[in-house]
């Protein structure tokens, strides 16, 4: 699993006008290409009336999965230009659609790259891009005494944290990052003079705005 990639995390859409041109650009997070076609598909029907429905995606930790269509456009000005897009802003598990209203005015190969561009830009900017990165669930249990400077250090260490449960012990559910799980075991273990039950769960990903560090 990657240490951490960019994607976006929600549904988005926004609109541009060019020339007449209403461009609706779609973009949503997807697991699948299964899921990205099936996304295309509702977005096509949604809009079953527009004059384009061109499209892109990228799947996969190493971008396996990379497809683009043009969807009746001229060859190269529609379905490469929302794929690079994808691309430049190092996007990964994402499917991005761009509506396309005629407005009766020519915009030539071009116009066409651009607006197509410009359109997956503002799809993808509104389905807010964010860091996926990944954390190791450590369960940390300790007795009531040590509650409040274990809480205290872990407040200074910026460590992200789940549930706290309490019952004969108190149970603190910490998330550092999965490149630092070990370490982090190694500290609440000195920290705590050993006297701490630690248990290493599952790895999971967090939404992060900017990259941690």
């Amino acid at each position: 699993m990657l240490a951490s990639y960019k994607t976006v995390k929600r549904y988005g859409n926004a609109e541009i006008v060019i020339k007449k041109s209403r461009f609706i650009g779609h973009a949503k997070p997807v697991a699948s290409e299964e899921e990205a076609v099936a996304f295309i598909e509702a977005i096509k029907k949604e809009h079953w009336n527009a004059t384009h429905n061109c499209s892109a995606y990228v799947i996969g930790q190493r971008d396996e999965c990379q497809k683009q269509s043009d969807d009746g456009e001229p060859s190269g000005t529609a379905g490469k230009p929302i794929l690079e897009v994808i691309k430049h802003q190092g996007l990964k598990n994402v499917a991005v659609v761009v509506t396309r209203y005629f407005g009766g005015i020519m915009l030539g190969a071009g116009g066409l790259i651009r607006a197509y561009t410009d359109g997956a830009v503002v799809g993808l900017e509104a389905a807010d891009p964010v860091y996926r990165v990944l954390h190791r669930e450590v369960l940390v249990a300790i007795e009531y005494t040590w509650h409040g400077k274990v809480e205290n250090e872990l407040r200074s260490r910026q460590t992200l944290m789940g549930e706290t449960a309490f019952t004969d012990k108190v149970t603190l559910a910490c998330l550092p990052l999965e490149e630092e799980a070990d370490r982090f075991i190694a500290w609440m273990t000195d920290l705590t003079q050993g006297q701490a039950t630690i248990l290493k769960g599952e790895a999971r990903y967090i939404d992060h705005e900017t990259l941690p560090g």
